[in-house]
């Protein structure tokens, strides 16, 4: 089909508005499944995916259809990712396309992560088409929406396309917009006909090995072509090419415009980068395609098995999941406490929990995970800049010149009412407010800078409650940052536990100290001797628990007599405890562990 009859589009939407409904209807419209096939969510494959109704794996399909002008256009759709973590996997997603589909619910309105994904649509010049999604619903405030599309982004009310996706409402409509609207590939750019193609996801099959997911820009792929990794400087040869139809369907060539997979001798996916340019081995580009960016993991946990015998388990399953998942990292550590485990990579916090649930149902694994954390940077005294992600491996407080924590920039989007509790958790999580903005009669939007190591674990979901789950969040990674902050370490019976070491605020150390030291005197069983629970900065103790001893009854056979013989029997006990305290160890054990771990 001729590049002038394709279209590339992808469908950008918040979570939860309606974004793989939508593709399922267009793919029955086009009649690209066959009935027998047909069922809801098709394109999101995971288990995981369709109950939490998030797509996690980005899933491109090529439709045919046939419009109303009587010709048949090729419709190339990518479906991406909704989530935060996923962003960059959007952007290069978004880098294949020439128009999106912005997808907005009637009855929530704009949210921020649409008004961050309009800025990323922007970025690459995309014609947006913004589609009003669930117009069926009561509560459903069409006139509402069209007005934040004008105040908030920009866009004419009149572009708009009403629909519900559910019902089939408006799907015709939205296949003739993007046929009108969205332009045909462009190949005036590139200067002669080199191959370049632009891999915007790759996924790993067992018996094929690694399936790259690209969009041709220019030239043409054939089956025993050699080609070449432009960001690895590698060369392979084709065996396969073809199209999604949503299955891989064979094709003997790709051509420009063309959204497709290819197969090559790839055998690890960690040679297959995503944003990567690959050109031909005869007559190769210049240069690479823009955009491109090693991914790099954000968020470090420790992730042990909760039994020792499952290490080797553990590693097999984690070694599957990396090969699918080339932003997932892990290396081996051990811990005096936890025995041996994994210190892992992840892009954000769902991003991990996802990888963890993954392998309790995937592999059947028990995991323990440590708390999350993130990428210091620190310069000694000597000049000597190292980057540290395990509070274990933080240097001495009188080695440190200066440690500097990533920051983020939030969008935070809230009803009015709620604004003071907004503007109260941020300055709480160390956060700094850069610009309000009201939207509309009921919203505001609220630019902060917050440290990432903050808003690690409960700022949604306190953010959620505040605003009784009117408001959202979008954040994207700012620079790094000066602050004053220290290891806070664990002690049990003055030995250091370090497991429970964590980097934090000097201004939070002690309340952090406090409630660590209050949780663990709750799970650790009482001794015969009495067992101190200290918080430790650098030396000094900055809260302290007890847990008392068990003690026998000495003086029950003493009924009568002289209270001498009492005082005797007592301090020959006494006496007994204190050489097992010099001598006793206490040995914590495994569920109080993950107790702690996991309420944390």
């Amino acid at each position: 089909m001729s590049i002038e009859l394709t279209r590339n589009f992808s469908i950008i939407a918040h979570i939860d508005h309606g974004k793989t409904t939508l593709s399922d209807r267009l793919l029955d419209f086009t009649q690209t499944v066959a009935k027998r096939d047909q069922q809801a969510q098709l394109l999101d494959s995971m288990d995981l995916e369709r109950e939490r109704g998030i797509t996690i794996k980005s899933h491109p399909v090529c439709m045919e259809y046939p419009a109303k002008d009587g010709v048949t256009y090729q419709l190339n759709l990518l479906d991406t990712p909704g989530h935060v973590d996923f962003a960059y996997e959007v952007s290069r997603s978004l880098a294949a396309c020439e128009g999106a589909l912005l997808l907005i619910d009637a009855a929530q309105g704009v949210e921020a992560q649409t008004v961050a994904n309009i800025h990323l649509a922007n970025e690459q010049n995309l014609r947006v088409i913004p589609v009003i999604n669930k117009i069926d619903l009561p509560s459903a405030d069409v006139p509402a929406v069209l007005k934040q599309l004008e105040d908030i982004l920009q866009i004419p009310a009149e572009e708009a396309i009403q629909a519900s996706a559910k019902e089939g409402i408006g799907i015709e409509e939205i296949l003739e917009a993007v046929v009108a609207r969205v332009p045909p590939p462009s190949t005036a750019e590139f200067e002669n006909d080199s191959l370049r193609a632009s891999v915007f996801d790759s996924i790993f099959d067992t018996y094929r090995g690694v399936v790259s997911y690209v969009r041709m820009m220019s030239g043409t792929i054939n089956p025993r072509d050699g080609i070449r990794m432009m960001s690895t400087g590698k060369t392979y040869e084709i065996k396969e090419c073809g199209v999604f139809t949503p299955k891989q369907t064979k094709r003997d060539q790709l051509n420009p415009g063309d959204v497709g997979y290819i197969i090559a001798n790839v055998k690890s996916s960690s040679d297959v980068k995503i944003g990567d340019t690959i050109t031909g081995t005869i007559r190769p580009a210049a240069r690479p395609l823009p955009g491109f960016k090693e991914i790099q993991p954000m968020v470090f946990s420790g992730i042990y098995p909760v039994s020792t015998d499952d290490l080797e388990q553990l590693k097999l399953g984690m070694g599957k999941l990396q090969i699918n998942d080339a932003a997932f990292t892990f290396q081996a550590e051990s811990s005096a406490a936890l025995g041996f485990g994994f210190r892992c990579g992840f892009l954000g916090l769902l991003h991990m929990e996802i990888v963890q649930e993954r392998l309790r149902r995937e592999f059947n694994m028990d995991v323990i995970s440590t708390y999350p954390g993130v990428i210091y940077k620190i310069t000694k005294t000597d000049g000597e800049d190292v980057e540290v992600d395990n509070p274990s491996f933080l240097p001495e407080p009188q080695e440190i010149e200066t440690i500097q924590e990533p920051m983020v920039r939030a969008y935070i989007m809230t009803p009015n009412d709620y604004i003071g509790d907004m503007m109260k958790l941020v300055a709480e999580k160390r956060g700094e407010l850069e610009n309000t903005e009201t939207l509309d009669g009921t919203r505001v939007l609220l630019t902060c800078l917050l440290p990432l190591n903050e808003i690690l674990v409960d700022f949604n979901d306190k953010l959620k409650s505040m605003t009784r789950g009117y408001g959202s969040m979008d954040y994207e990674h700012a620079e790094y940052r000066p602050a004053n902050l220290v290891k806070l370490d664990m002690m049990i019976s003055g030995e250091p536990v370090d497991a429970f070491s964590v980097i934090v605020h000097r201004d939070k150390a002690e309340f952090r100290g406090r409630h660590l030291a209050k949780k663990l005197k709750e799970v650790i069983p009482q001794q015969l001797f009495t067992v101190a629970i200290q918080a430790m900065i650098g030396g000094k103790i900055i809260a302290r628990e007890s847990i008392t001893a068990l003690r026998k009854n000495v003086t029950a056979k003493c009924y009568g007599g002289d209270i001498s013989r009492k005082r005797k029997l007592l301090e020959k006990q006494k006496e007994g405890k204190k050489r097992m305290k010099s001598i006793g160890k206490v040995n914590i054990p495994q569920d109080a562990f993950i107790k702690v771990l996991k309420n944390d």
